[in-house]
């Protein structure tokens, strides 16, 4: 990506002594969290010459490790329990001016109640990330000059996506349709290389094709982008915002202040709505993408073929071709409504049609969603551990028929009646694992009756193997395979990852089964 650590020298030596109050910033910052964000804006912000103190509950070998590192830059690390027994995750520390919290901090987490009660912001690595585009500039600037280059840029324009699913694949669609159109971009935030890493580092962006999660969205209150997506609203990680209402209203936060356009999805009315709340630009325009005809002002589907009815001259009349549906990889109903929005956004950007075509001919999605794996006895195998959620494993089932279902994990707060209601008449079967396999077991018992269900009451590691083995059993040719969980992984695997890799190594395995028998 061409970005690099920030050091401290970096920082005061180009930008001074000032730079902390010309980029919003105060001089005594706690930062929560010792992962990856955590130690990406303790850098930075100690390199503009805070005081920084990091905190964190965690006090293993590998926080320790980082502890030392970030302590030879003078910054203090407080791990686990301080000497008076309180946690020092849950501490303020004194003197703090600012909180800038890892997405993941839960918004009642006592250190940030603590911060409330002393008249202190919270915000998240995103925020700083916002707050500092032109620090990076002016090192952009120092460092061309003192090579002879000629003059950078400013800071890159920023093109936004959020939404329940599809976000990391709306993104990557979008970077490649920008680097389609020899822009110099790259997919940033919740995915990949730390933001303010990418802000700050020596690579020069013309546009950053940037995914948000509500979490980052929260502690983010002045982000203010170019364009803005969101993708789709479908209830997720509600046991961290409180309500569906809170949830959806920080997604809707992305649209604040946007100065060219907001896409939004036709077929779901919640991201229309929170386009009209939103607080924007004059001029700044709405604009849609369906899988159907579009109307003005939208993105659609006519023929197999992607059209714009926005970004044309005479849109009343007038659609421009952009992509045909087989370009796109793959081409699930899901997946095209991805294509549409990052269009849209790339379109809102000035980006030509060939580009867009271009760009979504050479994406290749990410491991583990919706990826072919193997087919088996006439039976196809697909791995789609990424839908981690009941919004996204039904979008992944309507795109196959019939599916024997693999499905289960932590339910974090879900209900699955309407998911199996939807898509009862294409399942042929289910297996279910994990902790809250009962809640989706419960579910076809009540609107799929008709459908076998084996529940597979085992955690150890042969688990997913025993659950391939057991939709094979229940699949007839021409079936599809389909892990699709709609829950998380954690309570069996490290990530949905592990989770996707084990069900791609079981398919493997009874590949090599059934090949034996056959010789």
């Amino acid at each position: 990506m061409g970005s690099r650590q920030v050091t401290s020298s970096d920082l005061a030596a180009v930008l001074g002594p000032d730079a902390l109050g010309r980029f919003g910033l105060p001089g005594r910052i706690t930062v929560a969290g010792l992962g990856i964000s955590g130690i990406s804006a303790a850098r930075a912000l100690a390199g503009l010459g805070a005081r920084v103190t990091v905190v964190d509950n965690g006090d293993g070998d590998a926080h320790r490790a980082r502890a030392a590192e970030l302590a030879e830059l003078g910054i203090e690390v407080r791990l686990g329990h301080l000497p008076d027994g309180a946690r020092a995750g849950e501490t303020l520390p004194e003197g703090t001016e600012l909180v800038v919290t890892s997405p993941g901090w839960q918004p009642e987490s006592p250190l940030f109640l603590a911060a409330a009660a002393a008249g202190v912001d919270v915000v998240g690595d995103v925020e700083v990330a916002w707050r500092l585009r032109g620090a990076g500039a002016e090192l952009r600037a120092a460092r061309g000059a003192a090579a002879g280059d000629r003059a950078p840029a400013g800071p890159a324009e920023w093109l936004a996506i959020t939404g329940t699913n599809g976000k990391t694949t709306t993104t990557q669609m979008l970077a490649s349709i920008l680097k389609a159109a020899g822009l110099r971009t790259a997919a940033v935030g919740n995915i990949g290389t730390p933001i303010i890493d990418v802000v700050l580092g020596e690579q020069e962006y013309d546009v950053l094709a940037v995914e948000l999660s509500s979490y980052q969205l929260h502690w983010a209150p002045s982000l203010r982008v170019h364009s803005a997506a969101v993708l789709n609203l479908a209830p997720d990680h509600l046991d961290w915002h409180g309500s569906m209402q809170a949830y959806a209203a920080d997604k809707g936060r992305i649209y604040e202040g946007n100065r060219v356009a907001c896409v939004y999805n036709v077929a779901d009315k919640a991201t229309e709505d929170l386009v009209v709340e939103a607080d924007v630009e004059e001029g700044c325009r709405a604009i849609g993408f369906t899988l159907g005809a579009p109307g003005p002002s939208m993105l659609g589907v006519v023929d197999g073929i992607l059209v714009d009815r926005a970004f044309v001259e005479n849109r009343q009349k007038n659609a421009q071709e952009l992509a045909e549906v087989a370009d796109v990889n793959p081409p699930a109903p899901h997946n095209i409504a991805n294509a549409l929005a990052a269009a849209a956004l790339a379109r809102a950007f000035g980006v030509e049609p060939r580009a867009v075509r271009d760009g979504l001919r050479d994406f290749r999605p990410d491991a583990h969603r919706v990826a072919y794996v193997d087919e088996v006895a006439s039976v196809t195998y697909i791995d789609d551990s990424k839908a981690t959620n009941t919004h996204a494993a039904e979008a992944s089932l309507a795109a196959f028929e019939p599916v024997v279902w693999i499905a289960g994990g932590l339910a974090k707060g879900a209900t699955f009646d309407e998911l199996v209601q939807n898509a009862a008449k294409r399942l042929r079967g289910a297996v279910l694992i994990g902790a809250d396999r009962a809640l989706i077991a419960d579910a076809l018992a009540r609107h799929a009756p008709e459908v076998p269900v084996v529940d597979l009451d085992r955690t150890d590691t042969g688990a997913m193997l025993a659950a391939v083995r057991e939709a094979a059993a229940l699949a007839e040719p021409g079936d599809t395979v389909l892990l699709a969980p709609a829950c998380a992984s954690m309570d069996m695997f490290a990530n949905y990852n592990k989770r996707g890799d084990a069900f791609a190594d079981a398919v493997r395995e009874l590949a090599a089964e059934n090949a034996a028998d056959t010789a």
